[in-house]
């Protein structure tokens, strides 16, 4: 190859790489301004910042309702996340093992709420409890949010069940276990890295989502609805930051090592088994 060639071929890479730093720092820089101002000394965002205090996250610490709306949080979105992922596996195992007649349309049924706008869907479902009679509450939330996360738990577990070798199953078949035990003791060792990154991705989604669990709320707030009504009173407005900036930085770990989980959990069959 000609060193014309090569000069091209590096002169495109680094503008590639150019251009993924500046999408990357037009997605994610304005995220900073949470942690940045977090830390600033003042109540009006504006800058210059005036000085450098930890004194919202003190005060961010010392509220019992915002305690009170985070364990709310926590509890719809470990609700939400294992139902999800166990539906999710469910179909995941349907759709990659058994010949469905319709298997297009289910797939397509079950993600449907990922392009419905969650707005005219926390309507629909608001609808639909009001008629049955039943009274709003976290467990309400957590249905709504099992519906949304359903999809994204699907996914990855089908990515997953189709990604290692099926000969393993078979075997443990041939050697006498049921299907049961097949499953137990060789498919869910094989998929659990994927199964454990369901749980984080549906976690966060849950964890984050606002609009359903606006029009599903009983008594009890979550986290998002309990940030939406302080934004009213500038005083909050300091602290929430402060809130905003840990949990950011959780969720980014937390997607990250669910990445990660997802990743590791790709070596086509190399993990041992319990045959």
């Amino acid at each position: 190859m000609s060193a014309q060639p090569l000069k091209k071929i590096g002169e495109r890479s680094w503008g590639i790489t150019i251009f993924a730093f500046l999408y990357l720092a037009f997605l994610y820089a304005p995220m900073l301004v949470l942690p940045v101002f977090s830390f600033a000394d003042q109540k009006v965002i504006d800058f210059p910042i005036k000085g450098f205090t930890t004194h919202w996250y003190e005060e961010m610490f010392a509220k019992p309702e915002m305690h009170k709306a985070l364990w709310n949080s926590i509890q719809v979105g470990v609700i939400a996340s294992l139902t999800a992922t166990l539906f999710g596996l469910l179909a995941a195992k349907a759709i990659t093992r058994y010949a469905i007649p319709g298997k297009s349309i289910a797939m397509g049924l079950i993600s449907l709420p990922l392009f419905i706008p969650e707005i005219l869907l926390g309507l629909a479902l608001l609808i639909i409890l009001n008629v049955a009679g039943v009274t709003l509450s976290l467990l309400t939330i957590a249905a709504g949010h099992v519906l949304l996360c359903t999809p994204f738990s699907m996914a990855v577990l089908v990515a997953r069940l189709d990604g290692f070798d099926k000969s393993l199953e078979e075997a443990s078949l041939d050697l006498g276990e049921s299907g049961w035990m097949t499953f137990w003791r060789v498919t869910f060792p094989l998929i659990m890295p994927a199964v454990v990154s369901s749980l984080l991705l549906t976690f966060i989604v849950s964890f984050d989502e606002f609009l359903l669990a606006f029009f599903l709320q009983g008594t009890e707030q979550t986290l998002p609805l309990y940030i939406w009504s302080g934004l009213r009173f500038p005083s909050n407005f300091p602290p929430t930051l402060a809130l905003g900036s840990i949990i950011l930085v959780v969720s980014i770990v937390l997607v990250v090592f669910a990445e990660w989980l997802r990743q590791a959990g790709t070596g086509g069959g190399k993990m041992k088994v319990g045959v």
